[in-house]
């Protein structure tokens, strides 16, 4: 495969992976399932969608858009903790006829026997738009990469990592260091502790293998873990060198879910519920 399929084409690629991956998952699983189903090469996968708005990737945005389409058709649910699932009507069920959901979705059935005036299904390609989950992350990604500067930056990862349970978080940043910008200990269950260095990578682009070796030479012997963090994307190969075998190993936060932790941990994002009140009849006849 030498290119990244139009949305509609990858409805049935991301059933496939649902089931593999036992009906259900998170945003990143079922991306890395598909990738690995449809044996995606690593320049495709690296490909991305727009580089000045979001650390989207090709493949993901047209993923983002298959699910949503596959929601609105009734074939999957997502819950608020981000996690996907098949729905009740896609059980037994393992694939679709992509131009049913895409007119389903759309509303362009014709309805009144192809009378003149009907509006033609639109043509299957990829939307204009952005699926609404991508949303708030491209205002974000536009005041990471654009508004903050890098200094900025490094104080809101420091913060970050304080909010998440890191103490004596300190922000380096000396050139010549390796590319390593902090360090800090992350402790767990307030029983173990590990001595974390970490790099912060402003960028709108892919981290690749050798910056990842880079680090990892900067830090041998000077802390237990890497943490690399950029609100770009990485590539397979640099995903593949952070966790090769016998080498020390180092954490990998993309742009995505660096925005995901933000979120979670409320740091200048603000997630409003609506309350919804509902008064059951039926209860007061008990009475």
């Amino acid at each position: 495969m030498t290119k990244v399929p139009p949305y509609d084409l990858l409805f049935n690629p991301l059933l496939k992976a649902m089931n593999a991956l036992g009906g259900s998952g998170s945003i990143e699983e079922i991306y890395d399932k598909v990738v690995e189903l449809e044996h995606f090469p690593d320049d495709v996968v690296a490909v991305l969608h727009d580089p000045e708005k979001s650390n989207q990737t090709q493949l993901g945005y047209r993923l983002a858009w298959a699910r949503t389409y596959l929601k609105k058709f009734g074939m999957l649910e997502n819950s608020s903790r981000g996690i996907w699932s098949l729905s009740a009507k896609a059980k037994g069920q393992e694939t679709v006829n992509p131009q049913d959901v895409v007119k389903f979705v759309r509303g362009s059935f014709r309805t009144d026997g192809g009378q003149a005036g009907e509006a033609e299904p639109p043509e299957i390609g990829v939307p204009q738009d952005s699926p609404p989950e991508l949303d708030w992350r491209q205002k974000l990604h536009g005041i990471l990469t654009k508004k903050l500067t890098p200094q900025a930056f490094e104080r809101l990862v420091q913060r970050m990592l304080r909010e998440a349970g890191f103490t004596q978080v300190e922000v380096t940043g000396r050139s010549g260091d390796g590319g390593i910008d902090g360090k800090g200990i992350a402790r767990i269950h307030g029983l173990m502790s590990f001595h974390v260095l970490f790099q912060c990578k402003r960028y709108t682009g892919s981290v690749g293998s050798g910056e990842i070796r880079d680090f990892r030479g900067a830090m041998v012997g000077r802390a237990d873990k890497g943490l690399f963090i950029t609100t770009g994307t990485f590539t397979p190969a640099a995903v593949k060198e952070a966790t090769r075998d016998g080498a020390p190993p180092i954490d990998l936060l993309n742009g995505e879910d660096f925005a995901e932790k933000l979120k979670e941990l409320s740091i200048g994002i603000r997630t409003e519920r609506v309350e919804l009140v509902h008064v059951e009849e039926t209860w007061f006849d008990t009475v």
